[in-house]
């Protein structure tokens, strides 16, 4: 975890990873950013006591729903509400995205 009065430069810290990698990298209040770098899709599932933003970073990341897949661009951001189901995927190779969420967020595997 990066101490507060740190500058993250996420472009440094993600140029060499080539797989998957999703790490916390600072704390606000009683929530989380992580940073992930995401090569390959991750499992359905809900969080039942948070909601998740997402913010695309490089390239694209996909987050499938039960009745559509939204394709997050750098530069955008997309929030799913507590108890929907959902899954992250890059398109293509990589993506790049920074994730806001309760710290002690619940992960239901579904």
């Amino acid at each position: 975890m990066i101490s507060s009065l740190t500058v993250i430069d996420i472009q440094r810290e993600t140029q060499e990873i080539k797989s998957y990698k999703n790490v916390p990298v600072s704390l606000i209040n009683d929530h989380v950013v992580r940073l992930s770098v995401m090569t390959e899709p991750f499992y359905w599932h809900y969080h039942p006591n948070s909601d998740e933003i997402f913010l695309g970073v490089d390239g694209i990341l996909c987050i499938d729903l039960e009745d559509r897949t939204v394709e997050l661009a750098p530069g955008q951001l997309f929030t799913i509400p507590a108890n929907v189901r959902h899954r992250t995927r890059p398109q293509g190779d990589r993506s790049v995205n920074l994730t806001f969420e309760l710290a002690a967020m619940e992960t239901i595997k579904s």
